[in-house]
């Protein structure tokens, strides 16, 4: 169809990112989805040197690769979480500073504002992140959770997303929200909670990823139907839910890769997540940014998977249809010779 078929560099920040785009090229990927960490993509670098996102450029120029999208989920998700040490592990050391909440929070804040600002000087109009949350913990509600808490979470992300999104329209750049569990946002209704607690401002949207509806029993197409204007970037992740009577899909605290979790992260197309409807509602309704393979299966090779994933995709990805096929059998609209 000529989507772009890209790869998120998040999984590879391992590699440097030339060695990321050789392999992207290699793999038979047209682009990359460049991630705020490792040195795919530097935020700080980006703002301060007048020459950073021009040579980011060149060097994906010269490899025949392109990107649409940064992806800063990392320190979206300090935005609105309760900050504890588990988040010393993942955040940078600038955002972790002293490790004080109030400070960890203000700081991913500022942080992600400034992704707009190198978004645009970049020449992307998109940024992929988290938000996290302050109210995921009380998904279940026992001991009993006063409605007043849950209106209270919301009116916190939108008392700290309201001034970043402000950055993001200056720029003219879009922020797209992976719904995703611990996210203010994780399926439909809290979907809709959120952009009704920022009165659906058009900066804020979607990086659509199927796989973590799928094991929720969320509907990727519905969310498609709903939310279509709305997404931004979409990713092509898989998963897959393997309820045997013994684990559910709350994981049971078992990690990823192992059998007995109720449910898996895979490799497109060895999932349950059903593509093809996907890329058929997505035509539906007009999206035309990028596919970008989010690529995770712990019990696969990755090289392998990269590669056939994107092999996959360019096979999934159809053109809407010009022309009904109904329309020959009317007279008026055949060929006379």
């Amino acid at each position: 169809m000529g989507r772009p078929v890209t790869l998120c560099s998040g999984q590879w920040a391992d590699l440097t990112f030339e060695v990321l785009l050789d392999k992207a090229k290699s793999f038979g990927y047209e682009g990359v989805e460049l991630a705020c960490w490792g040195d795919h993509f530097e935020v700080d670098r980006a703002l301060a040197e007048s020459d950073y996102c021009d040579k980011k450029r060149e060097t994906l120029s010269a490899k025949g690769l392109a990107c649409y999208a940064i992806s800063n989920h990392i320190v979206g998700q300090g935005i609105c979480d309760i900050i504890d040490s588990r988040h010393k592990s993942i955040l940078p050391d600038y955002i972790w500073g002293d490790g004080n909440p109030d400070g960890v929070n203000q700081r991913s804040a500022d942080w992600m504002a400034n992704a707009a600002k190198a978004a645009r000087k970049f020449g992307v109009d998109v940024v992929n992140g988290f938000t996290g949350s302050s109210i995921w913990q009380y998904f279940y509600s026992y001991p009993p959770v006063p409605q007043a808490w849950i209106d209270d979470g919301f009116k916190l992300f939108a008392k700290r997303f309201n001034p970043i999104l402000d950055i993001f329209a200056e720029n003219n750049v879009k922020f797209a929200l992976e719904v995703h569990p611990t996210e203010i946002a994780y399926d439909i209704y809290t979907t809709e909670a959120a952009l009704d607690a920022i009165n659906w401002r058009p900066e804020f949207g979607f990086n659509f990823d199927p796989s973590h509806l799928l094991w929720q029993g969320v509907d990727p197409v519905k969310f498609i139907r709903r939310f279509g204007e709305r997404i931004y970037h979409v990713h092509i992740k898989d998963a897959i839910v393997t309820l045997d009577g013994t684990a559910g899909i709350l994981a049971s605290h078992i990690n990823f890769g192992d059998y007995r979790r109720g449910w898996q992260f895979r490799s497109p197309g060895r999932g349950a997540v059903n593509f093809e409807e996907i890329i058929r509602a997505l035509n539906d309704v007009g999206y035309k940014g990028p596919l970008s393979v989010e690529w995770e299966d712990t019990c696969m090779e990755r090289e392998h998977g990269a590669r056939e994933a994107c092999e996959l995709v360019k096979k999934l990805d159809i053109a809407p249809s010009t022309f009904a096929f109904d329309s020959a059998f009317d007279k008026s609209t055949q060929k006379q010779q």
